[in-house]
């Protein structure tokens, strides 16, 4: 069969898109896989399907490259909003359903999209490091140098490590830079590779850069990323961090069909 889809990307992070009324079965995970295949397919980081919801704007099915489901994306989300913008199905704000429940976004007059992520009630310690979820789970370990650092070396090591190696964590190497933005490289579990931008990621680095160090308020974080710019924002009190919003870019990159 043919399938219809849309590439997007969201600084760098890309994805296949595809309209759940133009599927006619349910695809499998080798053919998802092979969707996501930079030498085979069409290639992409993940895969998202936008499917019709009662309650809400639509669903967001999210897929890694490996073919399996996988924990909310952010940068995913905040390209399928485009996407769905562009399809004309919402306007300007819209609310969807995730993985890891609601989510709200708003389309800025800039191009950017603003995506609300979850709460975050918790910030583990881990050794020198910390561990959080920002609707995918985070390792975070600052360096002095991230461009020092063989990411994907020492992101697989984690990931695999006896505390991690049953449920997967992304890995994050994050510097904090003289004008008080931070830079971050991310090893993402599901591609098991070092991907140019991870939103759920640069959110889970932001809130660590400030998590012991700031008192309660109100924080914008600028992060960088190889993939570009992202604007993180977020209350926090105590150890909770609620309001927390993630801006950045949503961009379309190409659209055609696939036999799969």
């Amino acid at each position: 069969m043919w399938i219809p889809f849309q590439k997007y990307q969201g600084t760098g992070n890309d994805f296949v898109i595809l309209h759940a009324p133009d599927l006619h079965q349910e695809l499998t995970s080798a053919q998802i896989s092979f969707c996501c295949d930079r030498r085979k397919g069409i290639g992409a980081d993940g895969l998202m399907i936008l499917r019709p919801h009662p309650d809400y704007d639509f669903e967001m099915l999210y897929y890694n490259a490996d073919g399996f489901p996988g924990s909310m994306c952010g940068n995913g989300g905040r390209c399928l909003v485009r996407f769905a913008q562009q399809k004309g199905l919402i306007a300007d704000e819209c609310r969807f359903l995730a993985s890891d429940g609601e989510h709200r976004a708003r389309l800025l007059s800039d191009g950017r999209v603003a995506l609300v992520m979850k709460d975050v009630e918790e910030v583990i310690t881990a050794g020198n490091d910390c561990f959080l979820d920002t609707g995918s789970p985070h390792y975070v370990r600052f360096v002095p140098d991230v461009d020092l650092v063989d990411v994907v070396q020492e992101g697989r090591s984690i990931r695999n490590s006896e505390d991690y190696r049953a449920e997967g964590t992304n890995v994050n190497f994050v510097a904090r830079c003289p004008d008080g933005s931070v830079y971050v490289r991310t090893y993402e579990r599901g591609v098991e590779d070092e991907t140019l931008s991870c939103g759920t990621g640069v959110t889970a680095s932001a809130i660590a850069s400030l998590w012991k160090s700031a008192p309660d308020g109100k924080y914008s974080v600028s992060v960088q990323t190889r993939g570009g710019n992202i604007l993180v924002s977020f209350r926090k009190k105590g150890t909770l961090f609620t309001e927390i919003e993630l801006v950045g870019p949503a961009l379309f990159v190409f659209k055609g069909s696939i036999e799969l």
